[in-house]
């Protein structure tokens, strides 16, 4: 066999053991996946691609203290660096507990809150732009038990899996119940009373 023909094997079948490793699950990098690479054909499909995402339209996720709502992510098709979501947290509820290797830019939209990163308490308010460093165990909290607390998170994950440091644990997950009262708070809902 020849090099270059041992080479193209050697491609090929790691490119499906990666396909077969996220089928149904996440992207982080999306796969230039059409016969030769051509750097011409993905400028074009990069300049075709869509600028303006409707957020309105993405679904709210997980619950019932701790909402996630996906704004970017490799697997949309233009922007391979950056994962963004909105992380809502009901009134007096909290996230996980958990750490990363990846930093966070979280950007308080509305609410008041704290965080804990590696015990130190960080208090936060809206239009207040906040840094988890890399390696942190860390967790947010609403400090209000009336009013929810939306931040913007911006992250270049997708970075850190691609280069094989994806390392992520919980310490403890966000509560399956919420406080008295706020016990089928959802996000959508909450937006036009705001």
């Amino acid at each position: 066999m020849l090099e270059s023909e041992q080479a193209r094997t050697t491609e090929a079948e790691l490119t499906a053991k990666v396909e077969r490793h996220y089928e149904g699950g996440r992207v982080f990098v999306r796969a230039i996946r059409s016969g030769k690479y051509s750097l011409l054909e993905e400028r074009r499909r990069q300049r075709e691609a869509p600028r303006i995402y409707k957020t309105s339209e993405k679904p709210w996720k997980n619950g019932p203290v701790k909402w996630n709502k996906t704004l970017l992510n490799p697997g949309m098709g233009l922007m391979q660096t950056i994962q963004a979501a909105f992380e809502e947290l009901a009134p007096g509820g909290r996230s996980q507990k958990h750490g990363h290797q990846n930093s966070a830019l979280m950007y308080v939209l509305n609410g008041v809150g704290y965080d804990v990163h590696d015990g130190e308490r960080t208090d936060w308010k809206a239009g207040d732009c906040l840094i988890v460093p890399p390696g942190v165990v860390h967790q947010h909290f609403n400090a209000s038990d009336e009013h929810p607390a939306r931040m913007l998170v911006i992250k270049s994950k997708p970075l850190y899996n691609f280069a094989g440091l994806n390392f992520q644990e919980f310490v403890e997950l966000a509560p399956d119940s919420a406080l008295a009262g706020w016990e089928n708070f959802h996000p959508a809902e909450w937006e036009g009373q705001q």
